[in-house]
């Protein structure tokens, strides 16, 4: 695909995903945009705001695998990987795989579960591979863990850790539609739109397709200008007065795959300096931590990232 392709084939899937999924454009395109830069998402929002649907709808739209994981404080890691189980039959143990084991994954309310079943992930989202039993096996391609969280119910939830949040390549935070989405998702439910059935929904992609969409990304030009502009950014977050820790050099990899997988959906063979400022939050605002007093007094990851972008040069480059 060239690039001008690549553009039309997001924005198609966009608009089919959009069909369901009534009033979240952006949030549509943030998915689409990790999956192109082959990065895992974490999604917070509040209940019944379409989480679980984005990711549903998505798995049947590209014609990928898709299997769900509901994380709960009871959840083993054998659950999540697989085991090995015995056979009678065979007279040996054979392995079954677990719900890891597909193309798109959703980890519903990620922080329900203990930490030793969230670890599970981690190999999973950084090497695309699961070890169990000493035998490494790999995962499916491509692979996508989207992970769900409520961001405003603490009671039995684990946080999850700064070494797993920071394989999560973006953090979207999910607000609640406009006036005229909702009512038109009531309009919907009165013509008779039933989110568990997702038949009218189109396949407009394949597994051959989705690996054309992420190899494309190579083709999408940086200039020095644009990586030095990435590296301060990034720098910054680690001097910054208001954070105990900052954003690592996978935080700087991550933005620079994220700004060329958003040319691509510009329908750009170059990254601009905009493409670095729009995701920006996404990509650092998980991999922050603030200092005590500054959280106290409502400072957000947001916010610091908002002063770094204001205080870093903007680079003029030529195209």
């Amino acid at each position: 695909m060239n690039v001008e392709e690549v553009s039309a084939h997001l924005h198609r899937l966009s608009a089919e995903i959009a069909r369901v999924l009534v009033g979240q454009e952006e949030l549509i395109e943030h998915t689409l945009i990790g999956l192109v830069a082959r990065g895992h998402l974490l999604i917070e929002g509040v209940p019944g705001l379409g989480k679980t649907l984005l990711v549903r709808c998505l798995g049947r739209v590209l014609g990928l695998s898709f299997r769900r994981i509901q994380f709960t404080p009871d959840l083993m890691p054998s659950d999540v990987t697989g085991s090995s189980v015995y056979s009678e039959a065979l007279g040996q143990f054979s392995f079954v795989p677990g719900p890891v084991f597909a193309q798109l994954v959703l980890a519903d309310e990620v922080n329900r579960a203990p930490a030793k079943t969230q670890s599970s992930l981690l190999e999973a989202m950084q090497d695309r591979s699961v070890t169990v039993d000493g035998v490494t096996r790999p995962l499916p391609a491509p692979f996508l863990v989207l992970a769900t969280q409520n961001q405003v119910e603490s009671q039995g939830t684990y946080p999850l850790p700064e070494a797993q949040l920071d394989r999560f390549l973006l953090k979207l935070h999910v607000g609640h539609p406009s006036r005229e989405a909702e009512n038109q998702m009531l309009h919907n439910y009165l013509a008779g739109f039933d989110p568990s059935v997702l038949d009218g929904l189109s396949v407009l992609s394949s597994e051959t397709q989705i690996l054309e969409l992420q190899r494309a990304l190579g083709s999408v030009r940086v200039a020095t200008e644009i990586v030095d502009y990435i590296t301060d950014i990034v720098r910054r977050t680690r001097t910054h007065p208001a954070l105990q820790l900052g954003a690592s050099p996978r935080a700087s990899i991550g933005l620079l795959c994220v700004a060329r997988a958003h040319a691509l959906w510009e329908g750009r063979d170059y990254v601009t300096p905009d493409d670095v400022k729009t995701y920006a939050h996404a990509v650092l605002r998980h991999r922050l931590l603030l200092q005590p007093d500054a959280e106290l007094e409502g400072t957000t990851a947001d916010h610091c990232v908002d002063s770094i972008l204001r205080d870093t040069v903007v680079p003029k480059t030529s195209v």
